[in-house]
């Protein structure tokens, strides 16, 4: 009788991804009626101290399945990570040094909302090792402030920006949104303009969409029609191409040697670890030639409690070949300029041939090019019927 052996993986790699680190910060002064991230409002004191001991013993949990690779980016997102205190976080950031191979120049990002920061506030971040911002504007008009339930005014927006350069922040983001409620292309342009004069590193400029089990997907506001969506859409770029932000993603804007590292592993199918309530992780097992996907558990109470004791985790599953190929391809296909075809392979552990037909289908279709240099980018129609490109990459019944 021939001996048993293992079947052959599924994927089969050269070297690991690199690796980030995404931390779950939920609450925040009160939810937003769009948003549909795991953020809840805080009622009563925030249990700081409580919490990131639930985060480092989570951390340490999770130290098994990395094998001690590097840490390239940590990126504190919610919820208002900038309600915790300075010096939570600072326990933190030293917390996960210990525990973690934290590389010299990695990338660390606070998540911060106008009227949840003061100076001190920030200069007590920058100090805790915080080297990047992502300020949460939105916009710069009073009343599309108040249509989006947002807990600040302008002049906070403004305030909260001026603080940061004064703190010493010169890589800091702008969030903002457009195609909100009632708003036409000038007011969308005014804001970017606003941005531009601000001279952040770096802008996330996205379009509001109505997500399920949310306040205002239960009530609908009256949006703009699609014609002054996309015509905002093309006003804006052109207003931040000329002031030299570099479009690299379909929402994201940077100043040349800016863009967000964090951001850019997501869309390279880079791995990453999630700690924190309702967080989510990706790791490549190499060896094994696997890759796994788990979320945290989601109430922040919950979580508190179960990390402690090392049950945090609330679902896991492995991917398939399938699984790998769209999400490669949800990721890469954002952004506009593409990425080499060597590192479709590379990062997913499978060969050209899985995703040979659905790239010659989307070719022909004209969403998608090869181009001579060996890089696989979306055309201008591919990049604006996304959904349309991506169906090429489904799995048919």
């Amino acid at each position: 009788m021939e001996a048993l052996t293992d079947p052959k993986p599924v994927f089969q790699f050269t070297a690991p991804p690199p690796l980030a680190l995404y931390v779950h910060l939920p609450w925040c002064v009160r939810k937003c009626p769009y948003c549909d991230f795991n953020s809840h409002a805080l009622r009563g004191s925030l249990p700081a101290e409580a919490y990131v001991d639930a985060l480092l013993a989570d951390v340490t949990r999770e130290v098994s399945h990395v094998h001690g690779r590097a840490i390239d980016s940590v990126f504190f997102g919610g919820g208002t990570p900038s309600l915790f205190p300075p010096n939570a976080l600072a326990r933190l950031i030293e917390g996960l040094r210990c525990r973690l191979t934290i590389a010299a120049d990695c990338e660390i990002t606070l998540e911060a909302n106008p009227g949840a920061v003061d100076q001190a506030r920030f200069e007590g971040f920058r100090s805790a090792g915080v080297n990047r911002l992502s300020i949460g504007v939105q916009s710069f008009h009073a009343q599309s402030l108040r249509r989006l339930g947002r807990i600040h005014g302008p002049q906070a927006a403004l305030v909260a920006i001026e603080t940061a350069h004064a703190a010493g922040f010169e890589n800091f983001n702008i969030d903002l949104m457009y195609g909100l409620p009632d708003q036409t292309p000038r007011e969308a342009v005014a804001d970017i303009i606003q941005a531009i004069a601000l001279a952040p590193a770096h802008i996330s400029h996205y379009q509001l969409t109505l997500e399920p089990n949310t306040a205002f997907a239960a009530r609908p506001p009256a949006l703009p029609e699609e014609d002054a969506i996309y015509e905002m859409q093309l006003r804006c770029q052109a207003r931040l191409a000329a002031a030299g932000y570099e479009h690299y993603e379909v929402s994201a804007y940077a100043r040349p040697g800016q863009r967000c590292g964090h951001n850019l592993n997501y869309w390279t199918f880079g791995d990453y670890l999630g700690v924190g309530a309702g967080a989510h992780g990706k790791v490549t097992d190499v060896d094994q030639g696997k890759i796994a996907r788990y979320e945290k558990l989601t109430l922040p109470m919950a979580y508190l409690t179960q990390a402690a004791v090392g049950n945090a985790v609330s679902s896991s599953y492995q991917l398939s070949a399938q699984d790998a190929v769209l999400e490669f391809m949800m990721n890469a296909l954002r952004l506009p300029r593409g990425v080499p075809r060597p590192l479709c392979m590379a990062r997913t552990g499978l060969s050209w041939s899985s995703f040979e037909a659905a790239v010659r289908d989307a070719r022909k279709r004209g969403w998608l090019e090869l181009t001579a240099e060996d890089q696989l980018l979306p055309t201008a129609v591919g990049m604006r019927f996304l959904n349309d490109l991506l169906g090429c990459f489904l799995a048919e019944d």
